[in-house]
């Protein structure tokens, strides 16, 4: 790439302040990629104001193509003006002569005017009929939610004579059953009858739809980054003339507080889907006497007059998600669908990236990739979210317990439902008892009580698990589609719930029949609490509440129609089968991402870190068929100037004990001693915070515990305050706080401590999303190379996967490439924590002599791989650090 020819020179940035050369560099590229429509892969490290930069360049191109759009319109319509005046003339005699005879000519030129002309009208009743049926669907709508408020003022009445009833009555009768009628499965279509009924369905929504104007979709991994993108994008140029809108979850966005305490994010959004099912049914006579029956709560928040006010209060400034939800309470909106509305007009959204990613939550959420802008933000794990995303484990005891409550419930509903209804329930219980059997269990058994017959863990492809399960017979896809369509995990959780609180409603009732429903409600509940492992639920005392299993099972069911070459199912056998489980590895990513490369325009992949990208390349892109030749690079420098850096790579310690910290060698004693010999040097020559950085929680242990016995622990304590990562998260900034106090006090005081050391582990709660600035991390060390556990049996299915799909690196199996690969992400994340502004600075010490060698030096980022420096021996690397800080003094220290 040609840094020096950035892009057009006419392009304008808008930037709250002088950007740097390499924001500028940075914004150019962006523009240049997303004006040709390629697939970009972006890297700017933490500090250098990446989001600022993807920011004012992504929307400096919309804002040019959004002109050049609306130039070309006119020019159209201009020709057309054109071509009718020439015609005119033509009638007049005034056009130039022509080989053709006089009424040829005259009538091409009255039929390109009637064209022109009809164009232009078929544009124009297009648009009218359009604005026609939206003004129509808002009529509508605000019929149906007036109609819908009535209906609740009636069903609140038919609760209260329920109620009543119910206190009249001894548990039977007609009153509960009515109640229970939300409860049964309604009738199934056949899967062609759904299908085409879909399909016209679609085809009239598509007609109605309201039209998606160019839109950049802004992705990132965390709510907390997406809120800070906002608050970018609220101080940059562009804030008072983008419409943007932020997305998130019914967990985050609820305003209603009688959901919002049901903790998990299932139950949330099933109880929401619950309080407002059957509004796109078309509704006849009968069905509405039916529905009339029972009464269905519904949310006081889902009206749909004040839904469009909030989405039209969205666009008057840049809102986050906090900002959206405090709004949304004032007008007593529902944020979670006004910002869904929203979507069509708006210019920017803001939203996780895997809501964007998972195709079900993207189609569900109405976000239309077809001709758009995504930016994917904080993506060094976009592999592995992609892969957890569509991965799914399920236990020998979640099984059991959905066979038991299905049973019940098909044994309580038999007579009422349809043919198909109970041939799909079969099926399932079918499955569930086959899936029960391939872990070596019993659906009739406790699954805590049965011992699996040899522990191990077992590798499949899906083929050959379908066949080892013995349901190779039945069609997974319809199974799955019916499992969607029909609802049946929600209706299977409010069963549940309603007999189990019916069952303690009752359980005070003094009853003198000992059969009937009661019976059955106190056998229900006693076998449900004896045969199967429970689920946590929340009560009021705020524990934690999980959904139904059979919500978890449909997601392994899902997974079980890829297509075999893409994953493999685990066979994990431990202790009882209740601990046992089966899942699904997605070896494959790239299947999914397919699709968002295939319908977006321009797709950029952005990230402070984005070393070694040979697997965003091979793994995402050319794996999903794209073309080497659309896929661009760019990274670019830090800020800080370079001496303001020092990266070192020490081989050998004081002792000339040679550094590589590998499974064979690293409990050596004498290694342990000489890693405690290179910290104790480091340590009265590294001002401030020295943050150490080890493999792995384990190895940390281990070699502290070593110290303690030696008496290195108490030397280091008397140069720097020792800390630990803890291991619980909450404890997290309790420690960094005492951390951080701890430098400062020590920096304004003359005793002997320099500051504080603190140990960490790579990819822990430190290694990512801690900024270690200025006096927190003046040293990095990174003692050894934090490679993943090769003795994984689902590591080795991936790299054998690797190695039979991707060709060789430089005669290097893709298999081992993914060993480096994953290592060195893992090492740049954690070195990263250091430098954060530009006048910080800081030295990073990599302790492993096997970091000297090309192939991993090549996957450092950078800006840093270009200072790195390879000491050999102890001595010289000992002596630039202490020049490094030294220097520093002297500087800060100099007047101004």
């Amino acid at each position: 790439m040609d840094i020096n020819n950035p892009g057009p020179a006419t392009v304008d940035f808008p930037f709250p302040f002088q950007p740097y050369p390499i924001q500028e560099r940075f914004m150019r590229e962006l523009y240049r990629v997303l004006e040709t429509g390629k697939i970009g892969i972006f890297e700017s490290p933490t500090g250098t104001g990446k989001s600022l930069s993807l920011i004012c360049g992504s929307l400096a191109w919309l804002r040019n193509f959004e002109e050049k759009k609306r130039q070309e319109e006119a020019r159209a319509l201009s020709v057309g003006e054109t071509e009718n005046k020439g015609g005119q003339e033509m009638d007049g005699h005034t056009a130039a002569p022509s080989s053709d005879p006089d009424w040829i000519t005259q009538f091409l030129s009255k039929k390109e005017e009637m064209d022109v002309k009809n164009k232009i009208k078929e544009d124009q009743l297009r648009r009218k009929k359009r604005e026609e049926r939206l003004e129509q669907m808002r009529h509508n709508g605000q019929l149906k939610f007036a109609s819908k408020r009535k209906r609740e003022e009636d069903e609140a009445v038919r609760l209260l004579q329920l109620s009543q009833r119910m206190l009249s009555s001894d548990g039977e009768g007609p009153a509960l059953e009515q109640e229970e009628e939300e409860l049964v499965l309604a009738e199934y279509e056949s899967d062609e009858d759904t299908k085409k009924g879909a399909t016209l369905d679609e085809d009239e929504d598509d007609d109605l739809e309201e039209e998606h104007v160019t839109k950049i979709y802004y992705c990132s991994r965390t709510h907390s980054q997406l809120s800070q993108f906002v608050r970018e994008l609220q101080k940059s140029p562009f804030s008072k003339e983008t419409r943007v809108v932020s997305l998130g979850s019914r967990q985050n966005m609820c305003v209603n507080d009688e959901v919002r305490r049901l903790g998990t994010a299932q139950l949330i959004n099933d109880r929401c889907m619950e309080m407002q099912k059957n509004k796109h049914e078309k509704k006849t006579e009968e069905a509405e006497v039916k529905k009339r029956r029972v009464s269905r709560p519904s949310c006081p928040f889902y009206s749909y007059e004040q839904m469009q006010f909030l989405r039209d209060e969205v666009f008057v400034e840049v809102k986050d998600i906090e900002q959206l939800v405090t709004q949304a309470r004032e007008v007593k909106a529902c944020p979670y669908y006004a910002s869904r509305y929203a979507i069509p007009a708006a210019q920017v959204v803001v939203l996780p990236y895997q809501m964007l990613l998972h195709d079900c939550t993207r189609r569900a959420s109405g976000i239309k990739l077809k001709d758009q802008v995504v930016i994917i933000d904080e993506a060094h794990n976009l592999i592995d979210t992609i892969t957890g995303m569509y991965s799914s484990q399920v236990t020998g005891a979640q099984f059991c317990q959905a066979h038991s409550q299905l049973a019940q419930y098909m044994e309580r509903y038999r007579s009422r439902l349809k043919a198909k209804n109970l041939m799909y329930v079969k099926q399932i219980l079918f499955l569930l008892e086959k899936f029960v059997g391939a872990l070596g269990g019993n659906v009739k058994q406790n699954p805590n009580y049965q011992k699996v017959p040899q522990e191990g863990t077992t590798l499949r492809s899906i083929n050959d698990f379908l066949f080892y399960s013995q349901v190779d017979n039945i069609n997974l896809f319809k199974v799955q589609r019916y499992c969607t369509r029909s609802m049946i995990s929600r209706k299977l959780f409010g069963f549940m719930e309603k007999f189990r609180a019916a069952d303690v409603g009752l359980a005070v009732k003094e009853s003198t029949k000992p059969g009937g429903l009661q019976q059955f409600l106190q056998n229900l509940h006693q076998k449900d609490c004896s045969e199967v492992a429970g689920v946590q639920e929340a009560g009021e005392n705020g524990q934690t509440r999980t959904a139904s299993p059979l919500m978890q099972i449909e997601g392994f069911l899902t997974a079980l129609t890829n297509a075999n070459q893409d994953g493999r199912v685990i066979v994990q056998l431990q202790g009882s089968v209740a601990q046992s489980s089966l899942k699904f590895l997605m070896l494959n990513p790239a299947v999914h991402f397919a699709e968002v490369l295939k319908e977006c325009r321009s797709v950029i992949i952005a990230g402070g870190t984005m070393q070694p990208v040979s697997d965003f390349k091979q793994q995402l892109l050319i794996s999903a068929g794209l073309s080497p030749d659309r896929i661009v690079e760019f990274s670019c420098g830090h800020v800080i100037p370079p001496e303001n850096i020092l990266p070192i790579v020490i081989c050998s310690g004081p002792t000339g004990q040679q550094l590589e910290f590998t499974y064979q060698k690293r409990d050596l004693p004498a290694l342990m001693d000489e890693t405690g010999r290179i910290l104790t040097n480091l340590c009265n020559v590294v001002p401030g915070g020295l943050v150490v950085f080890f493999p792995s929680y384990d190895y940390q242990k281990l070699i502290m515990d070593h110290w303690e016995k030696t008496g290195l622990t108490k030397r280091l304590a008397i140069k720097k305050k020792i800390f630990q990562e803890p291991k619980k998260a909450s404890q997290v900034e309790q420690v960094l706080s005492e951390y951080s106090r701890c430098i400062k006090l020590c920096s304004q005081s003359t005793g002997p401590l320099r500051g504080a050391l603190l140990f960490s582990v790579v990819g822990g709660k430190m290694s990512e999303g801690i900024n270690f600035s200025d006096d927190l991390g003046r040293c990095i060390v990174m003692v050894g190379m934090p490679y993943p556990n090769i003795r994984s049996p689902e590591l080795q299915e991936k790299m054998s996967y690797l190695d039979h799909t991707l060709p060789k690196t430089n005669g290097v199996a893709a298999g081992r490439v993914l060993i480096e690969n994953l290592c060195m992400k893992a090492v740049n994340q954690s070195i990263g924590r250091a430098i954060r502004h530009r006048d910080d600075y800081a030295t990073i010490v990599l302790l492993d002599h096997r970091y000297s060698r090309p192939n991993i030096l090549g996957k450092l980022p950078q800006w840093i791989r270009s200072s790195t420096e390879v000491k050999p021996a102890f001595g010289p690397a000992y002596a630039s650090v202490r020049k490094f800080f030294q220097l520093k003094k002297t500087i800060s220290m100099s007047p101004t």
